[in-house]
């Protein structure tokens, strides 16, 4: 029985990376289809959305299962506690994903992004994709030396998020009030995406060592609205 319970805490553990790769791969190809006006690809993405909320389902069902008839203590209380809060933020990295995809496609054929702007979201991207595979990385490993880099890494994110600013509050700003209120909102996506690959390296660095060193703590209001 013992033997069992600790396979499914494993396999808990792997399904988050598997869910961590699957966010990181749609904000890759959302990113693509934003720069290259890719309908298909977006709609790729797009298409994920139910595939994503099954699998937090599914990873929630196991934890509250292990909770209620394997009555887990210490480490192995923080590993179940750990995924419900994990698979929430991977949930949302998914959906944030997506969100980027329905901007190239409500667009579509039109670009999206004013050459000024272009090459802060390749940027954003970019770095998106590194935190989220970095967190994928903290999961499967447990890695909390790895966990503690995150913080830095999302620095970057921070300073293009500002850099983004500028650009669309500045005196050459030639290209309208709405389309710089469309790619804030944008920008948010991305930094809402690294804030919660953030979290996820905190969650772990709990569930390891049972510090708890902050998880994400924006309220749900203030997160980037379903457009």
């Amino acid at each position: 029985m013992r033997q069992a319970y600790q396979t499914r805490l494993i396999d808990l553990g792997e399904h988050g990376g598997r869910m961590c790769r699957l966010a990181s791969d749609a904000m890759r190809d959302a990113t693509a289809a934003l720069l290259n006006s890719d309908l298909a690809l977006a709609e790729s993405v797009i298409g994920l959305d139910l595939e994503i909320d099954e699998m937090r389902a599914s990873a929630e069902d196991v934890a509250l299962e292990l909770l209620a008839l394997q009555a887990p203590v210490a480490s192995d209380l923080r590993v179940v506690v750990s995924a419900l809060w994990i698979v929430a933020d991977l949930q949302r990295m998914g959906a944030l994903a997506i969100h980027v995809a329905k901007a190239a496609r409500r667009r579509h054929p039109a670009p999206v992004l004013p050459e000024p702007v272009r090459p802060i979201f390749e940027r954003m991207g970019t770095v998106a994709v590194d935190l989220a595979d970095k967190a994928e990385k903290v999961l499967l490993n447990r890695d909390t030396e790895l966990a503690r880099t995150l913080e830095a890494d999302d620095d970057q994110m921070d300073a293009l998020h500002r850099e983004l600013f500028a650009a669309l509050l500045s005196p050459t700003w030639s290209h309208g009030v709405a389309p710089a209120v469309d790619l804030s909102l944008l920008g948010r996506f991305y930094e809402r995406f690294a804030d919660h690959s953030v979290a996820v390296a905190r969650r772990v660095i709990f569930l390891v060592t049972g510090e708890n060193v902050g998880g994400d703590t924006t309220p749900a209001g203030l997160e980037a609205p379903e457009r």
